[in-house]
């Protein structure tokens, strides 16, 4: 399967390498060769019809634009990549833009009228344009896969829509941000004041620099909104969801729930009608009473009643696993 990589930062690089590390296991599991055949970062491309050595390449990006590859082209934009070069899948990896979705909204869109299969962990296109490339990707006759968009390592979106056909989902509720999870966590059980576990998160790599959208619940609303439009069906847009960070959240707020056997989360919940990101009191021991960095996504369902899944929401390993099972899965869907 060939493939092209728009974006090589952490996960595209954490890609490549699973790419390297797990051939012999992807072709004697499934059947599957990926073949990357190019890459574009913001200062150029590496192309190679025949496949480029990814090893070799990670090592030039560890220093330099991918284009410094041998061959590689400076200034080579990823729109003239996308155009150019015969593959069959575009992975559209791309910093996340939510005010316009570009570049990755443009991208994606140019892949898919181009005949090319699109998979993307960029949540950006997805909360501002949903329906449209959706439409599109049915309309061009391409697969159009977003698991890493959600959850990071969490098949979230594959279990709603595979294992759990046949029921009707009411809702869908969770601890989606592993970043105010850690928080939260921390001044639960250490009683540590929110700005002084809001420094240490950031020294330690769990919180950006600028960590404006996670604590105040955007990156929690952007995954609600995403999985609206995927499992609900909802045309939900970012604006339709009501939205309260954590920002707020006093020590004392959290030794009162603490005394009343709860603990405080930031919870996104998507219903028919109503899209809402917020602290909630949850009971210890509740399925979404998950501690560190952990994400945890709870269905209600008509038949099942209630399924909650676990599990690490961020990484470049961990998004990778869901980027690496979307190509498999777009590969058994073309009967490979």
């Amino acid at each position: 399967m060939r493939i092209i990589l728009i974006g090589f930062g952490n996960l595209g690089k954490g890609l490549a390498r699973i790419f390297v590390d797990k051939a012999d296991f992807l072709r004697k599991t499934y059947g599957l060769v990926p073949h990357v055949v190019a890459v574009a970062d913001e200062r150029g491309a590496a192309m190679d019809e025949n496949g480029l050595n990814l090893s070799k390449l990670l090592k030039v990006a560890e220093k330099k634009s991918v284009a410094a590859y041998e061959g590689g082209k400076r200034g080579k934009m990823a729109l003239e990549v996308i155009e150019d070069m015969e593959a069959d899948v575009v992975y559209e990896l791309t910093p996340t833009n939510i005010k316009n979705g570009e570049p990755g909204f443009t991208h994606i869109k140019r892949a898919m009228l181009t005949g090319k299969h699109v998979i993307t962990s960029n949540k950006g296109p997805l909360v501002v344009a949903f329906g449209e490339l959706d439409s599109l990707a049915r309309k061009c006759g391409v697969e159009f896969r977003y698991s890493a968009s959600v959850g990071g390592a969490i098949p979230v979106i594959n279990l709603a829509r595979r294992l759990l056909a046949g029921n009707e989902i009411r809702e869908v509720c969770g601890v989606l941000n592993g970043t105010t999870n850690y928080i939260l966590t921390r001044m639960s059980t250490e009683g540590v004041p929110f700005e002084i576990v809001l420094r240490e998160a950031q020294e330690l790599g769990i919180a950006e620099k600028d960590p404006t959208l996670d604590i105040r619940g955007i990156d929690t609303a952007c995954k609600i909104t995403i999985l609206a439009n995927s499992i609900l069906g909802i045309d939900a847009k970012l604006e339709h969801v009501k939205v309260t960070g954590i920002d707020r959240i006093s020590s004392e707020a959290i030794r009162l729930a603490r005394e009343a056997g709860q603990t405080i989360k930031l919870v996104g919940v998507a219903r028919r009608g109503s899209l809402e990101v917020g602290p909630r009191l949850v009971p210890f021991g509740h399925p979404l009473a998950v501690g560190g960095t952990l994400n945890a996504v709870k269905f209600e369902l008509d038949l099942a009643r209630e399924i909650t899944i676990t599990g690490f929401g961020a990484g470049p390993q961990e998004t990778s696993s869901s980027l690496l099972g979307d190509l498999i899965d777009i590969h058994r869907t073309l009967g490979g």
